[in-house]
């Protein structure tokens, strides 16, 4: 019962949070994909809104309260910030990476101080390190495929992937490949694209990621 309160708080604090701060991520990332006079259009802004809170309240569920949560709640807004740019220039800007990279790292390791959660923190690094590693390698075997921005994207969830448990890794790698596959085949069939188009993998790689933890579902 005095989990509930708390995290009832939070949720509530997720909404607004992303009313906030979702238009303003909406201003983010037009200028990081355009120029820094440019404005979001009010759609934009308000489906920037609404993914940013459904995000933050997910992270909530997912972790309960504890200071993993700051990790993935600042991913969330990262998130909303990485599709639209890439979706719009094919780029993840490192600016928006580093940071969230970052802060993730440091509310796994408060979370490990305060709660003894050093095991999944260990694991967390070293999946970091997997799937940058093996996203690096693939992006230098074939330089049309993945770029420097995805292989930074990957380590960042492998990092926050990692942490939940490596089976949820693996699903959100797997739904992410999956997801941009049935992208490009929606293209093509459309005749919007041909097989050589290149096409976004940050988008398709963050839905992933968002539903392996919805199929994980909340920690124990």
């Amino acid at each position: 019962m005095d989990d509930v309160l708390p995290r009832g708080l939070l949720l509530a604090l997720a909404v607004l949070t992303g009313a906030a701060a979702g238009p303003l991520l909406a201003r983010t990332a037009v200028r990081l994909a355009r120029s820094d006079a440019a404005r979001p259009t009010a759609a934009r802004a308000v489906a920037s809104a609404v993914v940013l809170a459904g995000l933050l309240c997910g992270a909530v569920l997912f972790t309960g309260v504890r200071p993993a949560t700051a990790a993935y709640a600042w991913a969330a807004g990262a998130a909303v910030v990485l599709a639209q740019v890439d979706l719009a220039v094919h780029r993840l800007p490192d600016r928006v990476t580093y940071p969230a990279a970052a802060v993730g790292a440091a509310a796994l390791l408060a979370d490990a101080a305060l709660l003894a959660t050093w095991p999944p923190l260990l694991r967390a690094l070293l999946a970091a390190a997997v799937a940058g590693g093996i996203a690096l390698l693939a992006a230098l075997a074939g330089p049309s495929g993945l770029g420097l921005g995805d292989v930074k994207l990957l380590a960042l969830l492998g990092l926050l992937l990692g942490w939940a448990g490596w089976g949820v890794l693996l699903a959100g790698v797997f739904l992410g490949l999956l997801a941009g596959a049935a992208v490009s085949l929606v293209l093509v069939a459309s005749r919007r694209a041909g097989w050589r188009t290149p096409v976004p993998f940050g988008p398709p790689l963050l839905v992933g990621a968002v539903l392996a933890l919805l199929v994980e579902g909340p920690l124990h």
